[in-house]
């Protein structure tokens, strides 16, 4: 998809720090950091969210949220604590309509969030 912003990532078209990649994902740092780690993982293929997802996607999302937590790990943030968020839509804050999960760490999160 030309237009997502996420794809251009996957392509290379636009710049980011990429922290993990593998066949199916990409992982980088957020532009905009909430938490001290905040790395973004998101399919390579594009799927708007989690919601449109479907059961042939089941793999796949399996296969990101293990990739969430080798993030945590690699990050040094697996054993004090991490939050893995995706956004739903334009109310739950879903900004860029392609599939991401966010991971956070490095301090102390509340709940819930804001």
């Amino acid at each position: 998809m030309a237009e997502c912003l996420f794809c251009r990532i996957v392509e290379r078209t636009i710049p980011a720090k990429i922290l993990y990649e593998d066949e199916q994902c990409l992982c980088f740092a957020d532009i905009n950091p909430q938490a001290r780690v905040h790395v973004l993982v998101i399919p390579k293929r594009h799927v708007t969210s989690i919601g449109s997802a479907t059961e042939d996607d089941s793999a796949l999302l399996g296969h990101l949220l293990g990739v969430c937590a080798k993030v945590a790990r690699d990050q040094g943030v697996a054993d004090s604590g991490y939050r893995v968020v995706t956004n739903v839509g334009q109310e739950a804050g879903q900004s860029v309509f392609h599939l991401h999960f966010h991971v956070l760490g490095g301090r102390s999160l509340s709940w819930p969030p804001g």
